[in-house]
């Protein structure tokens, strides 16, 4: 397995992608992982890099909102179990059944809109996410969909979940300030899908829109792989990408658990 015990060093940070939209991020001597879907499934056409036992040493898990592949509670389940000192970072419309996956309360971190959590060197920023729809829970006003602003080292990623764009989105991620890098999904939405109940995100034209109206110095396309009826050819985004923006941003179409280094 890949060593993920080596320390970034400051003004950079290690990014290793885990298919769809998982994400492994390191910020200095923190480890971070995002929406990771460590559970085989005969759906999958791409297997899990690591094996959910197999994964410590992990300074908190995040996940988006709660979708078998963002927040993977067999995974959480192992999770909470063989990390004891990482914190779960989740939308908090969540939280009973994140509780439910064996988590301490003192290490559930559930956070809406607007809210942060600092957790080692980082800091993680909840901005609600629209999966198709900007839903947003009646009885309470939380969102049950999130992205996330992470940043520490000298480093800011956003990792933008499952969304499309809405109304001052742009706006909000902007307002962090400067991006080093993103994480987009580019798998769209259409009819087909949604009568199936599969709600969608970003066209690829979108993300690369979004990612070019951001400006941030890396994007990288994600929730292309995993699942043969849910796809997107992130050869397709980076051509558009380059078409309207040219270099900037830069684009990395991922390769899973190959380390890509983004500087600050």
């Amino acid at each position: 397995m890949t060593d993920l015990r080596e320390n970034s060093p400051y003004g950079t940070a290690f990014l290793w992608w885990l298919g769809q939209m998982g994400l492994l991020i390191k910020m200095g001597s923190t480890l971070i992982c995002i929406d990771y879907f460590a559970t085989m499934d005969d759906a999958r056409r791409t297997m899990p890099p690591i094996p959910a036992d197999e994964l410590t040493g992990v300074d908190a898990f995040l996940g988006t909102h709660d979708h078998l592949d963002h927040i993977d509670h067999e995974a959480w389940k192992i999770w909470s179990r063989t990390n004891p000192e990482a914190g779960f970072v989740f939308p908090d419309l969540h939280r009973d059944k994140v509780l439910a996956d064996g988590v301490d309360n003192k290490r559930a971190f559930g956070i809406d809109d607007g809210e942060s959590v600092q957790i080692g060197g980082v800091t993680i920023h909840a901005v609600a996410a629209s999966h198709e729809f900007l839903d947003r829970d009646p009885a309470t006003g939380k969102f049950p969909n999130l992205q996330y602003i992470v940043e520490g080292n000298g480093v800011r990623i956003h990792h933008a979940g499952d969304t499309v764009r809405y109304e001052g989105m742009l706006g909000k991620i902007k307002g962090f300030g400067p991006l080093d890098a993103e994480l987009l999904p580019i798998n769209g939405r259409d009819a087909k899908r949604y009568r199936r109940n599969c709600i969608g995100n970003m066209t690829y034209q979108e993300a690369a829109d979004f990612a070019g109206e951001t400006g941030t110095r890396l994007v990288i396309p994600g929730h292309w792989d995993m699942f043969a009826d849910n796809s997107a050819d992130p050869a397709e985004f980076a051509d558009y990408l380059d078409a309207k923006y040219g270099n900037r941003p830069g684009c990395v179409i991922p390769k899973v658990m190959e380390k890509m280094v983004i500087t600050g």
